[in-house]
Parts: C-alpha cells; sequence; structure tokens
C-alpha cells in the first residue's frame, strides 16, 4: 500500500517573529514578517489643528523670552516633538532687549517675524529684520536673535522631526544645503504686486509667491525637504478645492473673514494663528472679508517632489 504524504498548516503567521536558529548577536536581532500584515501599518492620522494656546503665550504682553511650540507628537505617537510627522512649528517670543539663542537641530529653519523688530546672528552673518520679513537659515549653527526696544514675536518652522525620526545629526556649520537668506517685507510686497499684476491660468492652484534662493532656485524650494510660499486670495474669492501628498502649516497673516474647508470642515482664521492641513485631504481656502488676504504656508513638498509622489490634483 503507497504512503500517503501529511502536510500541516500552522495559523501562525510571521509578526515580527525572532529566527529560529541564531548564533551571533547580529543574527538574533533579525526579525520576520509576512506579506500579509507587513504593510498594513495602522498609524494615527495627521490632525487638522487650529493653535489658539501657544498663540496666546507668545503674545503675552508679560511673557518672557522663549519658544511656544505647536505639538501634536502625542496624537501622532511620536517620541520627538512634531507638528506633522517631518515638520515642527513653533512661536518664539523675544522680550525687549533680550537674546533668545536657539540651537535647533535640523538642516535648516524657516522664521516669519510677526512682530518687532531686532537682529539675528548665525556664523559670521548679522540678519537685520523687521515686520513682515522672511529668513531662512542653515541648520547645524547657533542662532542668537535679539529683540530691539519692543518685544518681538516670530514663527519659526523646521525640519527637526525628519531628523530625529532618523536619529541624524544636523550639518556641521558650513556644511548645510542652504545658506542664510533674508526676504525683507518690502521685497516681499514688491513681489506680491507683480504677481497680482499677471494672469491666472487656468491649471494654477492659486496666487503665490514661491521663496527660493541661489542654491535651491531649480527645485523652487526654500530648503532642500520644505516648500515656502506667501499665498494670497482677493476677497469674496476662493481658492479651488485641491488636495496633495505634502503637510502644510498655515500661518494666517491677512485674512478677516476667511476660513479653509478640509475634509468638509470649516476651521476660520485667526490673526496669526498656524493652522494644519494633513496629507491627502480636500481643501480650500475662503476669502470673505474685504480685503486681499495673505498667508504664508511651510509644506514638506521638497520630499515629495524628490519622490515623485507630490500626487497634486483639483476636487472642483
Amino acid at each position: 500500500m503507497a504512503e500517503t504524504a501529511i502536510f500541516t498548516t500552522t495559523t501562525t503567521q510571521l509578526e515580527g517573529d525572532p529566527p529560529v536558529e541564531a548564533v551571533t548577536p547580529a543574527q538574533r536581532r533579525a526579525r520576520f514578517f509576512s506579506s500579509a500584515n507587513a504593510f498594513n501599518l495602522k498609524l494615527a492620522a495627521v490632525p487638522r489643528a487650529r493653535f489658539d494656546t501657544p498663540l496666546a503665550a507668545a503674545l503675552d504682553p508679560v511673557a518672557g523670552s522663549g519658544l511656544h511650540a505647536m505639538d501634536q507628537s502625542a496624537v501622532l505617537d511620536c517620541p520627538f516633538p512634531a507638528t506633522t510627522p517631518l515638520v515642527l512649528a513653533r512661536y518664539a517670543r523675544i522680550a525687549a532687549g533680550d537674546t533668545l539663542e536657539t540651537a535647533f537641530r535640523a538642516s535648516g529653519e524657516v522664521h516669519y517675524v510677526i512682530r518687532g523688530s531686532g537682529e539675528t546672528k548665525i556664523g559670521n552673518e548679522t540678519i537685520a529684520w523687521g515686520p513682515g520679513d522672511v529668513m531662512v537659515l542653515p541648520g547645524g549653527h547657533a542662532v542668537s536673535h535679539r529683540a530691539a526696544t519692543e518685544p518681538a514675536v516670530l514663527w519659526c518652522v523646521t525640519n527637526e522631526p525628519a531628523l530625529a525620526f532618523e536619529k541624524l545629526n544636523p550639518p556641521v556649520p558650513g556644511a548645510a544645503a542652504i545658506e542664510a537668506v533674508h526676504y525683507p517685507a518690502a521685497e516681499i510686497d514688491r513681489q506680491i504686486e507683480i504677481l497680482l499684476d499677471q494672469s491666472m491660468r487656468a491649471d494654477q492652484a492659486g496666487v503665490a509667491l514661491i521663496f527660493s534662493s541661489e542654491r535651491t532656485a531649480d527645485s523652487r524650494n526654500a530648503m532642500p525637504s520644505l516648500t515656502l510660499a506667501f499665498n494670497t486670495l482677493q476677497p469674496g474669492t476662493h481658492q479651488r478645492a485641491h488636495r496633495h501628498n505634502s503637510a502644510a502649516i498655515t500661518l494666517c497673516v491677512d485674512g478677516e473673514g476667511c476660513f479653509s474647508m478640509i475634509d468638509g470642515e470649516r476651521i476660520d482664521w485667526a490673526p496669526h494663528a498656524t493652522m494644519v492641513t494633513p496629507p491627502g485631504e480636500v481643501h480650500s481656502h475662503h476669502n470673505g472679508g474685504t480685503r486681499l488676504a495673505r498667508f504664508l504656508i511651510v509644506q514638506d513638498g521638497g520630499w515629495h517632489y524628490h519622490a515623485r509622489t507630490m500626487g497634486f490634483e483639483f476636487a472642483e
């Protein structure tokens, strides 16, 4: 009588299993998953948000110098501060005549002057700034921001979470991909006026001034990983609903009567409030006021452009 082969099956899936046999420490560190579960990661969604508490703390007239982070790491389940998975935004308050020193673990940083005047020292450069100025600074430096005779408030955005995720160090001084760049408010206004005089194309997402530099002009980015744009919106109009895979962090600069719709939720603007538009969510911006709306947006778009994953498309 012929023998019958008996095959047994197991219901156990590989779920981070260690090796069956391992001899060396390097072998014992191995773990194995199967395609049935390895790609089904359950991560917390990036929350849409408007941050009022950090702004109020930064604008408190009796507050001292300090940083006020818009930190969503608890919701994102990140072991490091983060506004979105790859970007961290803060307000910086600098008391009159005081100096605020920072050394962010980032490859670069973006600053917008909400109020006040003063100067920033980085390496051997000193940048004198006033309300409405924008600065993009290389990472790897100790930076000092000094306010003049009145308190100053800056909006600061970095890619610290991206470096923290990989446990990377910032570049050594002088080795960053960018140099310090200063965009004075008067020049920004001139460039926006040039844009507003131009006709808008049908495939254009809006009327926005894109910030770049000598080193990053080919990519149109402010930093290799981050894009920076000053968007505008005429009274009584709205920006066409659209989506993209980059997360957006928006500072409301001038926006009386404005609001955003993000996946069906209305978020009203407030002066100098910061909002988060999560990646992939359909959103539009609406100006119900009587003045030109202006809003500064940082996105982790540099990553997506480089990876060919921006995924921009109109939804109307």
